[in-house]
């Protein structure tokens, strides 16, 4: 659709001033407004925190009439964040800025808007809700379609100047929303814990208490409150192959925004209080994104031959290394205590040096194939026989009765967990991922084969073990705040197939680079049709791991994570792709199959690396500061849960190193860092080369 040009907007008064003219209250249902008192005292004495639900707000056939108007004149962008997943039109606080022809197709739906921000509206709203005047010059609000698969995970919609958050739901009136189709409203009640120094923090608990389903013409709504209403959008979920129910009236279409505080020249304007609430808000999210609140907590361990307390400690453990031989070296114990675990292959020389020359350049690399056949086959018995029975739903039922812990809190992250200092919890018991816990991965022979494998001299390490459970679990985007560069490792190990990404991983380590990617969209934009009648194959499952650059304008400089989602590409959640910072030209590669990593494509889209759900495959990456981290939410309709062993290790920096003796330049250049470049608030990335697929 045309906008008007600014002329056109000049001769004649505006919808929106017309709006705040008229009354507003014929359109809706009689008798409506008249009750506020009475959905006051609903309002005031509701769980988890406050919040509203009115049936038939309006007259229906005017949301009739809305509904007809967006299917035939409306488009809807597909966007995909760590946060959500859905189709959402332009804003429709700028409808008044389309050309007249345009205007004309969207009669129903410029009545609706002037109804909701009319004086006599937004008076009922303030007195149910107690919020105090609402605005009716800042009008916010947009139409979001879920359809199978879309989501938006926990969060308290604590931005700018909002004062009330709303839910209009547009569902198809004659096929009435089922609950058991997902995409209801969820409110999480938050508990209050103190934090080291004695500040009481309210923290949302991982389990949501309320769920509003859809429908038609309800209206659900909250004051927006930071550090407390946080809530979540379930997922839409997808029929279940072979029944005679499909997608196509699955589609959860709602018209969602905001009213703000007064703005300049309106009654109730208070000079200097959008400011004030900012600073309220920034502060409650510092205090509720707190580390030491958060699940699991941080278990570094130094390694025992640089048990160091002391810098000198760690420089006499580096120059006693460094004295003896340059580089580490596996010894015949190492070797045939690593060879229980890891394929051969990787044990090799020739292998080591490709992983290296490899590492070196990309500041990561990925490893098919990784653990031994024998080991793997027990590990994948294992970890389908823990699939296969049924766990306990909520966290204290979790927590008594399993070998598992839930991660918190649910705005930043949502997964079970074990620690290998969990030892003491009764219903651990050995298996095989309590031995690569207990005995691989914390091994003196394990940091000599990631020291030789990546160039770098690893001070600690902190393992976990992480189960993303379908249609609950994901980490939100976080960036990294060490002063100092770490190794992070990310052993998949997925056992159920399907996931598009284990399918890449052949045995031989190849990747095929040809797949076309699953969900990837054609058209950057769909109209109402072709939303309704999506091909169910399209959606993906998630459980991507992704590592991106941060942008300064998105990340919230006090906790590090993004406040609205970190933008990913459609095609992030199939197969792995990883770019490298350095622009030196790469040496020849020895061919070996049994290492590989994946090109990225030629347009920067700021993804480092990412790596899909997947079976026995090592991932290797150097992370810096700025760059972000999340695992995209599992789906609802992914084949399993996504499975993985996740480790953290320290890097001894190089003046460290260099403090304990001289060293050559090319040793010093050994060391990679993946670096950003902030200049003009971009990333400088080079792309890998479309024929270097393999190493």
């Amino acid at each position: 659709m045309k906008r008007r040009a600014s002329a056109d907007l000049e001769e004649r008064p505006t919808t929106k001033k017309v709006a705040v003219e008229t009354n507003g209250s014929t359109q809706f249902c009689d008798g409506l407004l008249q009750q506020a008192e009475e959905y006051h005292h609903q309002y005031v004495t509701s769980e988890p925190y406050k919040h509203g639900v009115i049936q038939n707000l309006l007259v229906p056939q005017l949301l009739r009439n809305v509904r007809t108007e967006i299917q035939a004149n409306l488009s809807f962008t597909p966007k995909e964040t760590d946060i959500y997943k859905i189709h959402q039109s332009g804003d429709l606080a700028n409808l008044d800025g389309l050309d007249d022809s345009s205007l004309k197709l969207l009669p129903s739906l410029l009545t609706l808007r002037d109804a909701l921000y009319s004086p006599a509206f937004r008076a009922f709203l303030s007195t149910v809700t107690g919020a105090g005047p609402l605005s009716g010059k800042k009008t916010d609000m947009a139409i979001n379609v879920y359809t199978p698969g879309c989501h938006l995970l926990c969060h308290d919609d604590v931005i700018g100047s909002r004062r009330v958050s709303y839910i209009l739901y547009l569902t198809d009136p004659d096929r009435p929303w089922r609950p058991e189709w997902g995409g209801a409203l969820r409110l999480y009640p938050t508990h209050i814990h103190e934090t080291d120094n004695g500040t009481k923090v309210k923290v949302p608990s991982p389990d949501f208490s309320v769920s509003i389903p859809p429908v038609f013409n309800q209206l659900s709504f909250f004051a927006v409150q930071p550090g407390e209403s946080f809530h979540d959008v379930e997922e839409v979920h997808a029929h279940n192959p072979g029944s005679k129910d499909d997608d196509d009236s699955r589609v959860r279409m709602a018209i969602s925004g905001w009213y703000h505080i007064p703005q300049e020249g309106e009654d109730g304007y208070v000079a200097g209080l959008e400011e004030s609430l900012a600073e309220r808000s920034s502060l409650q999210q510092l205090q509720s994104s707190a580390d030491q609140l958060d699940r699991p907590p941080s278990s570094k361990h130094l390694y025992k031959s640089s048990n160091a307390e002391t810098a000198e400690a760690v420089t006499r453990s580096v120059s006693v290394l460094e004295q003896a031989d340059e580089e580490p070296t596996l010894s015949e114990t190492d070797f045939d205590f690593l060879l229980k675990y890891i394929a051969p292959t990787y044990l090799t020389p020739d292998t080591l040096d490709s992983v290296s020359d490899t590492f070196s350049d990309e500041c990561s690399i990925w490893l098919g194939t990784f653990l031994g056949k024998k080991f793997s086959s027990s590990l994948r018995n294992f970890t389908l026989q823990e699939e296969s029975q049924v766990l306990p739903t909520e966290v204290e039922a979790i927590e008594s009765k399993t070998a598992w812990r839930v991660a918190r809190p649910p705005h930043k992250q949502r997964f079970l967990y074990q620690q290998a200092s969990d030892a003491t919890n009764q219903h651990i018991h050995d298996s095989p991922i309590r031995d690569l816990m207990q005995n691989l991965l914390p091994s003196e022979a394990f940091r000599k084969w990631l020291q030789l494998a990546t160039g770098l001299t690893l001070s600690s390490y902190d393992l976990c073990t992480r189960r993303f459970r379908r249609g609950k679990d994901y980490t939100l985007a976080t960036g990294y705040s060490g002063e100092e560069s770490q190794l992070e490792i990310i052993l998949a190990i997925t056992p159920s197939h399907g996931w598009g990404g284990d399918e890449d991983a052949a045995p031989d380590g190849k990747t095929n680079n040809n797949q076309q990617p699953r969900g990837t969209m054609e058209n950057p934009t769909d109209d109402a049709s072709t939303i309704t009648n999506r091909d169910i194959e399209e959606l993906t499952f998630g459980g991507y791991v992704a590592y991106m650059a941060g942008e300064d304008a998105e990340v919230d400089s006090n906790d590090g994570h993004s406040s609205d989602g970190v933008e990913v590409p459609q095609d992030l959640g199939t197969g792995a792709r990883a770019s490298r910072p350095s622009t030196k030209k790469r040496k020849p590669e020895k061919a070996d199959a049994a290492v590989y990593k994946a090109s990225a494509d030629d347009e920067d889209d700021g993804v480092l690396f990412s790596m899909p759900a997947c079976w026995n495959t090592l991932g290797l990456v150097l992370r810096d500061q700025g760059v972000m981290r999340f695992v995209k939410y599992v789906s609802q309709r992914a084949p399993g849960d996504r499975w993985d062993i996740v480790g953290e290790f320290g890097v001894i920096r190089d003046d460290e190193q260099s403090s304990a003796g001289d060293q050559s330049e090319s040793q010093q250049n050994a060391r990679p860092r993946l670096i950003l470049e902030h200049e003009e608030s971009e990333t400088e990335i080079e792309s890998s080369d479309e024929d270097e697929d393999d190493v």
